[in-house]
């Protein structure tokens, strides 16, 4: 089989994104938001169906019934968390409802990811290769216990760690077939360049901030590693800061004089930017690609990922 280019591109528009948008915004008001899963995976299908790796797309397998049922099942359970610590808090003692309800986000923030990661991954293919995620839940609430913890008693220093740490355990478990994903990011490296970018921030006004981004950006793609049969394949960003400056500046000014209309073109400058300044150092045996991973429908952590902005990739 001839291939392309090994690299990532984005072909959709803003007009089709906007004409999508419209459509769900009238179901969802016209069904009272009992739309909105199928909203949601209509967007993800045409998202997906408009990024193009080596020449070919990549399709989401998820619907909308699937969505439904993992939120409400989410939505229950959150639901009945939070009531039951409000009563603790009402009948007993604000503390105790507090503390109870900060250990149950604690895990369940992690239990959103590891659902929503299994979920998005299984529910992804390309060239009819199933990705997957192995992740283990017991372990990522580990992780995420004593990192959250360890943040808190070192006054938030510990996060760089952590975030390296969780990032490292989940993008570690992603497959796409027989191709194996990686993460080599260190905390000590994240927590300076942050520390640097936090003060410069406030040293230029806020300037930097546009440099500090990029160099978060480039450092969390440019630690990923994919691995097949041996072959080690990097990823390298080309972000810089005045792109991101001009990126930010000029989407802002399009979401402002549209009145939001024309977020859906905003959406689709920063996917073909970011595609256009990911290089693969390396090439994958595209045809030796072979399925490994199960197809999985368990949508409880999707819509939850969305809803508390949580998510890894």
């Amino acid at each position: 089989m001839q291939n392309s280019p090994q690299k990532l591109s984005f072909h959709g528009s803003g007009q089709k994104l906007f004409s999508l948008q419209i459509v769900n915004l009238l179901l969802i008001i016209v069904t009272l938001g009992i739309y909105y899963p199928w909203a949601r995976a209509a967007v993800l299908k045409y998202t997906f169906s408009e990024t193009d790796f080596a020449g070919s797309r990549f399709t989401f397998h998820g619907n909308g019934f699937e969505l439904l049922k993992g939120m409400i099942l989410g939505i229950l359970i959150l639901g009945g968390a939070y009531g039951l610590f409000f009563y603790l808090s009402t009948v007993h003692h604000p503390f105790i409802g507090g503390f109870l309800f900060f250990f149950f986000m604690m895990l369940f923030i992690p239990f959103i990811i590891h659902s929503s990661m299994r979920y998005r991954t299984s529910r992804t293919t390309w060239r009819g290769i199933h990705f997957g995620y192995r992740g283990d839940l017991k372990e990522i609430m580990n992780i995420s216990a004593k990192g959250t913890l360890l943040s808190i008693a070192t006054l938030g220093i510990y996060g760089a760690w952590f975030a390296m740490e969780l990032r490292r355990y989940v993008l570690g478990n992603v497959r796409m077939g027989n191709v194996e994903f990686s993460y080599t990011g260190v905390g000590s490296t994240f927590f300076w360049m942050n520390f640097k970018g936090y003060f410069l921030t406030i040293i230029t006004f806020g300037i930097y901030a546009f440099w500090w981004m990029k160099d978060m950006y480039n450092y969390y793609v440019n630690n990923i590693v994919l691995k097949q049969n041996g072959n080690v394949v990097n990823l390298k960003s080309t972000v810089s800061g005045g792109g991101f400056f001009k990126l930010m500046a000029v989407n802002l000014l399009i979401i402002v004089f549209t009145l939001g209309l024309g977020s859906p073109w905003a959406t689709v400058r920063t996917l073909n930017f970011i595609f256009n300044h990911v290089e693969f150092l390396g090439e994958l045996d595209l045809d030796g690609i072979i399925q490994t991973e199960e197809d999985y429908k368990n949508a409880m952590g999707e819509d939850l990922a969305g809803i508390f902005d949580v998510g890894i990739v």
